[in-house]
């Protein structure tokens, strides 16, 4: 496509794999990054590169509309303690018109994260700019099909994997979380409000002899636009100080960060990593 690709960026690596994909495809790349999240470097990996309040939503629509923009994808987290290091960033993020005239007519009645995704996709709409799945340029990051580590799972872990599989993916239905552990047949932790990392820290102090399961799924009430599962090198060292021996993911749904990295931590740490579908064989 001709027209650039609108990118509009929080914290973490996501975006700069979106960045340096879209610009392998042959995209020009115009970035409106969240002060106070955004990494600097990502301006090395985008064409044009903004700095913009997180609830400032005009700039972000007057760099887009200037630029040509027609689509445009969201990710990245945004740093709820940085926003608050001064008085300063804080005056530099507080919300424009456009966002308080979001929340007043819809978020302040129904916050929950469907409505918000819903809401943002019509008014990037409302803009003639599309909002796209986050995943369109950087496929190559997403969890495949069966076991990525040359470290296997054992039988015991594949039974915990047929057992907890249908278990997470109902949690998940109903918008409790994405993520449950699973140890002999036992699911000893669930994500809720906490995110997986917490959720980890807790099951490793529920298991002291290890060897439980992870498994993570995506959020079955929600797209790939806003809401993608994403785990890291940090997911992995944080498996492995808990004692973890396997992490299952939704293959063709879950990005893996840097993933040949991820995949040779997992196997310095003897940690099996499976994209899993239930009616594929896993061996």
């Amino acid at each position: 496509m001709s027209s650039p690709l609108g990118l509009i960026a929080g914290e973490g690596i996501f975006p700069q794999l979106v960045a340096q994909g879209a610009r392998a495809a042959g995209r020009k790349v115009v970035c409106v990054g969240f002060r106070g999240s955004a990494s600097p470097q990502l301006q090395n990996d985008v064409d044009s590169f903004t700095w913009a309040g997180v609830a400032r939503l005009g700039k972000w629509f007057r760099v887009l509309r200037r630029q040509g923009v027609t689509e445009v994808i969201m990710v990245g987290r945004v740093s709820k303690a940085r926003l608050n290091d001064s008085p300063l960033v804080m005056l530099r993020n507080l919300p424009d018109w456009r966002a308080v005239r979001l929340w007043w007519t819809v978020l302040r009645k129904d916050n929950r994260p469907q409505t918000v995704l819903t809401a943002m996709i019509e008014l990037f709409a409302s803009e003639g700019i599309a909002l796209i799945d986050s995943t369109q340029y950087c496929r190559e990051h997403l969890a495949g099909v069966g076991v990525m580590t040359r470290h296997q799972p054992t039988a015991e872990q594949l039974e915990d994997i047929h057992f907890g599989w249908d278990r997470c993916n109902a949690i998940s239905r109903l918008d409790i979380g994405q993520a449950i552990a699973v140890l002999k047949r036992d699911v000893i932790a669930v994500e809720a409000l906490e995110g997986t990392n917490a959720m980890i820290e807790r099951a490793g102090t529920l298991s002291r002899a290890g060897g439980w399961t992870c498994i993570k799924v995506s959020n079955k009430n929600r797209d790939m636009r806003l809401d993608v599962p994403t785990i890291g090198l940090t997911t992995i060292e944080k498996l492995h100080a808990a004692r973890a021996a396997c992490l299952v993911l939704e293959p063709g749904k879950t990005i893996m960060l840097e993933k040949p990295k991820v995949i040779e931590l997992a196997d310095k740490y003897k940690i099996a990593i499976i994209g899993y579908e239930p009616l594929a064989v896993v061996k």
